[in-house]
């Protein structure tokens, strides 16, 4: 099911009526909540991971123990391992107190570019269930589906789930620190299995971003779910390869755009300007049918609000394998000194890293040769 768009004249990735190239910022995509729930899966990108197609770094042991308990992972959630235990008499379980319930989630924490989505989408194909009995999302879109199906009915969707993936799993706020710890407590009570990424260890999540402190309850109680797993290594995504490409002329941006079907052209400061009026879980809708993006005069990003919106834009666009081409400053200079040592500094560098790599994937588009 496709989202409802409000697309150029001539309709998705196409360009206008004198041929100038589509732009996103023509893009309001209104996306209907049957639309959220089919989609959670794992994106283009990591379709095709697979325990096995995930190459360990050689001196990084943790990578190569993570993949075998996350291998063992999805083994234990076969059969009716995801159900909740069948219920018993309330005499017979006073006799026998149940021991300590283990966490039924694992977590990966470790840097960006470790390789952590391929892994957790390699455990969503692993775990030997229908994909409707799966899900996969990322934390932005989870706490997106509760605001259009409502808390009870998005428990009600997920509770038949075996396995619940939430890639980049965050707390930038108080409200959805609640929000996601009652979520993911109901679920787990309903038999779900959870996991999830992050560059932050669960106890740590939200210093730095928010009064942590006053919601340690819930933050502690979302840690309880989880047995973390470490990943350490280096960024694969530049691992071996060139120097980044350099940004190109504002004129060889526009050449490549027009030469590409399918590519949108958009000057990057009215594209922050337009980000702010499309809600972050409609971004990937707003690249439908998007081949490439062209970027022209890329400057440092003025604010955080507008940083964290690109953040969420970067990983969209990662997601669906869309190259980007771009004039301007390099991409490494996106965010000041101030914004990189900051709470967000884990996810400004994995936007720079993201976007970096979209770029050296843009050099095999056939105008920018």
């Amino acid at each position: 099911m496709s989202a409802s768009t409000t697309p150029p004249a001539n309709g998705p990735g196409s360009g206008g009526p004198s041929g100038d190239p589509a732009a996103l910022t023509e893009r309001e995509p209104r996306v209907p909540p049957e639309r959220l729930v089919a989609e959670l899966v794992p994106p283009p990108r990591f379709g095709s991971a697979r325990f096995d197609t995930y190459i360990p770094d050689a001196s990084q042991p943790s990578q190569h123990a993570a993949v075998k308990t996350l291998g063992e992972f999805a083994s234990s959630l076969g059969g009716d391992a995801g159900q909740p235990p069948a219920r018993r008499g309330l005499w017979r379980r006073a006799r026998r107190p149940a021991a300590a319930p283990q966490p039924r989630g694992v977590y990966l924490d470790g840097g960006y570019g470790v390789g952590k989505t391929h892994l957790l989408a390699s455990l969503w194909h692993a775990v030997p269930a229908p994909p409707e009995r799966k899900a996969f999302g990322t934390f932005v879109e989870l706490t997106n589906l509760v605001g259009a199906l409502g808390f009870q009915q998005t428990v009600a969707t997920l509770a038949g789930h075996r396995l619940l993936c939430i890639d980049e799993f965050e707390l930038d706020d108080p409200g959805d620190t609640v929000l996601v710890s009652s979520l993911l407590s109901r679920l787990v009570d309903e038999g779900v299995a959870l996991a999830a990424t992050s560059n932050t260890l669960p106890g740590k999540l939200g210093e730095g971003r928010f009064a942590a402190a006053d919601f340690l309850r819930e933050i502690q109680g979302l840690a309880a779910q989880f047995r973390t797993l470490r990943i350490d290594g280096e960024d694969y995504r530049h691992r071996g390869l060139p120097k980044a490409p350099e940004p190109r002329s504002d004129a060889e941006v526009t050449a490549v755009a027009r030469a590409t079907p399918g590519a949108t052209l958009d000057d990057f400061g009215a594209l922050l300007d337009h980000l702010a009026r499309v809600h972050p879980s409609r971004y990937g809708a707003m690249c439908d049918g998007v081949t490439a993006v062209c970027l022209t005069d890329v400057r440092p990003v003025p604010d955080q609000s507008t940083a964290l919106r690109l953040v969420v834009l970067a990983d969209r666009l990662y997601d669906r394998e869309l190259p980007v081409l771009a004039s301007g400053v390099p991409f490494d200079r996106l965010f000041s000194p101030e914004m990189l040592n900051g709470g967000y500094r884990k996810k400004y560098l994995r936007a720079v890293s993201r976007l970096t790599a979209l770029a050296r994937e843009a050099g095999s588009l056939p105008a920018a040769a």
